[in-house]
């Protein structure tokens, strides 16, 4: 069962998020904040991160520079979840991200159909490249 990391401070899209990709068939880890995002992306190494860019104690790009500046984590696709507009999405993944998907009505629709749809081409790529 893949491990997905789910970084995000909104108790309610960690909680629609977590339901509809634990229902697909993976495995959720969720936190609130930034620093314990990057705690817990070494000790269970995921099979990927979605990543919110508005982090407490943390921010998102900061989490995503150091995921990608470590050995041990930089094999980790991260897809950045954001409120932001997708003009950041050059930026991002320049910055290492593989996506970015956009915070908005659509996202949480039919069950999250777009978020589990992103989580399993990304954790699919992964696998086939040996993460």
């Amino acid at each position: 069962m893949p491990t997905i990391l789910l970084i995000d401070d909104s108790r309610f899209m960690r909680m629609v998020n977590e339901r509809a990709l634990s229902r697909a068939g993976y495995k959720v880890i969720g936190t609130e904040d930034g620093q314990k995002g990057l705690e817990l992306a070494k000790q269970h190494r995921p099979d990927l991160i979605l990543l919110d860019m508005l982090l407490p104690k943390m921010p998102g790009p900061e989490v995503l520079r150091q995921l990608k500046s470590d050995p041990q984590t930089s094999p980790i696709p991260v897809i950045v979840l954001t409120s932001l507009s997708e003009k950041n999405k050059e930026k991002l993944v320049r910055d290492g991200a593989l996506d970015l998907l956009e915070k908005n009505d659509a996202l949480l629709a039919r069950e999250c159909a777009l978020l589990v749809e992103a989580v399993r081409k990304a954790v699919g790529r992964a696998a086939g490249m040996g993460k």
